[in-house]
């Protein structure tokens, strides 16, 4: 089902609440340390309460109240940092892996980003799109990434050379990688048994470290070229805006995301979203979007304050300016957006700059940056990969917003493309079903009569499918178990059933034939 592209489908992402980076001129080490036994070593954690007093005085209060005991490093990438915190893997905390590394402890702080640079060792706090999301998990560097330098509250240090020796233990677990969100196969391994704060002074051993390295001049004050070889895209993205794929949790979920930092209290940003027009055309798609927000401009939430059309590096497109009134605890506020629609090679490209009504025009002039540097790099009709429309129940339903396509779209992108089986299966059923759905879908739209009749035929199966939607599948044997059953009960309506229904009409017909 259509969700709200322009406004509604980014208020879950809008009140992002930034913080200026704090700048620590020289750095103030704890009397207090941390110490995570873990299964396969202990790390002792060095904390640096000036650069991020609010962060230090979490952490440390989480660890005395017994947060961080029996909870796991979820997500661990070999040369780039391993993440743990999440009370959700504690022992019977959640019913399934796949929630592992979505939980917090009822409530976030703010991004306290200082100039500490993101090398091996330094532990930093994990958080959301928005800068103000951090809770309880956190990360440990593997390998200088000082790509997150200003970005992430960088607030202690591993102290002790056997921490350094634990921390590789644990990087270098396996895992099935961005399928599993990088859950280690043998992730007991990195367990933590017990966390607990201790005075420096009772750790033996301590590494004199000295200061941290910083950041010495201001990143990204210049607009960088960013490229995305999955999207085909490339932009200029502004000045010290961090540029990021959020989790795909919904099916209207931005594929691409510019945070810029906070301005009077609200954080701006743009996000960019690719979808396929399957033969839509760009006036189709702008009033179904229209009509899917009318019941917010009913209740006096939205107000669609201009539409033109327009050519953007010789593409055409449409664009929105919106205002929206978000109520924020006892008050509101008063968000404006301006969506840009640009239509290239049966590809919709959905940009959307969101701010502050006071503060929007101040950065209008980054976000024309962006639309005026867009450029296409791949062609989406030159990779099979790209085909991804479902020709047939689009050309059926006469829309791919139709629900029975959406329902199609749901069971790929959210479970098939889930497990590496699923994806395997999706490659090799694209190339045989690009082989002839586009006649198909050109014969129904050339006949009414064929259409119902392959309506009729392809009912059965979405029935089938839409049990997918009711399980958790979270492995390729469950994804393989549920594909075969699903396969014979297809087999069944469509083969079996239709078998011993003829079986038995013939033997009825010669038995009245034989009477007679």
């Amino acid at each position: 089902m259509l969700r709200s592209e322009l406004a509604f489908s980014l208020a879950s992402v809008i009140l992002f609440l930034g913080i200026l980076p704090v700048f620590a001129e020289t750095t103030e080490i704890s009397d207090k340390v941390v110490v995570l036994h873990t299964q396969s070593g202990d790390m002792v954690i060095e904390l640096f309460p000036n650069d991020a007093p609010k962060t230090v005085t979490n952490f440390l209060n989480l660890t005395e109240h017994q947060i961080y005991d029996r909870t796991v490093f979820h997500r661990v990438i070999k040369d780039f940092m391993i993440q743990g915190g999440d009370p959700k893997t504690k022992p019977g905390a959640s019913e399934h892996f796949s929630e592992w590394g979505s939980g917090d402890v009822g409530y976030t702080i703010p991004g306290e980003f200082n100039t500490i640079k993101h090398k091996r060792g330094i532990v930093s706090m994990a958080r959301g799109i928005d800068p103000d999301s951090a809770s309880s998990q956190f990360f440990i560097v593997h390998k200088d990434s000082f790509f997150l330098d200003q970005n992430y509250a960088a607030f202690g240090r591993l102290a002790t050379n056997a921490s350094y020796e634990t921390l590789d233990k644990i990087a270098n677990l396996t895992s099935a990688g961005e399928q599993t969100n990088n859950l280690p196969f043998d992730w007991g391994k990195g367990e933590i048994i017990k966390a607990e704060v201790k005075k420096r002074t009772e750790i033996p051993n301590l590494l004199d470290l000295g200061e941290p390295e910083r950041v010495e001049t201001p990143v990204n004050q210049t607009a960088q070229e960013y490229s995305n070889k999955k999207f085909g895209v490339s932009f200029l993205a502004p000045a010290g805006w961090l540029v990021q794929e959020p989790p795909q949790k919904t099916s209207s979920s931005p594929d691409l995301v510019a945070v810029g930092t906070k301005i009077a209290g609200f954080t701006p940003f743009i996000s960019l979203t690719v979808k396929d027009a399957n033969g839509t055309s760009l006036d189709e798609y702008s009033n179904k979007i229209k009509s899917s927000l009318q019941k917010a401009i009913d209740a006096h939430n939205l107000l669609i304050l201009s539409e033109d059309k327009t050519t953007i590096n010789g593409n055409d497109a449409v664009v929105h300016v919106a205002l929206a009134k978000l109520n924020i605890g006892n008050g509101h506020i008063n968000v404006k957006f301006k969506e840009v629609i640009i239509k290239s090679q049966d590809k919709f490209y959905i940009f959307t700059y969101t701010n502050s009504e006071r503060n929007f025009d101040s950065v209008l002039g980054k976000f024309n940056q962006v639309l005026d540097s867009f450029r296409i790099t791949t062609n989406p009709n030159n990779s099979k990969s790209e085909k991804t429309g479902c020709l047939i129940a689009t050309a059926t339903y006469g829309s791919e917003l139709a629900p029975q396509v959406q329902l199609l779209r749901e069971v790929r992108d959210n479970i098939l493309f889930g497990t590496s089986s699923g994806t395997e299966f999706m490659t090799a059923f694209n190339a045989v079903y690009y082989s002839f759905s586009p006649t198909i879908s050109d014969w129904e739209r050339q006949s009414p009569i064929f259409k119902e009749t392959v309506k009729i035929a392809i009912s059965p199966l979405l029935s089938t499918l839409s049990i997918l939607n009711y399980v958790d599948i979270d492995s390729d044997q469950e994804m393989l178990g549920y594909g075969i059953g699903i396969i014979l009960l297809n087999v069944g309506m469509y083969f079996a059933a239709p078998a011993i229904i003829i079986i038995k009409s013939r033997k009825k017909i010669q038995r009245f034939t034989a009477k007679i």
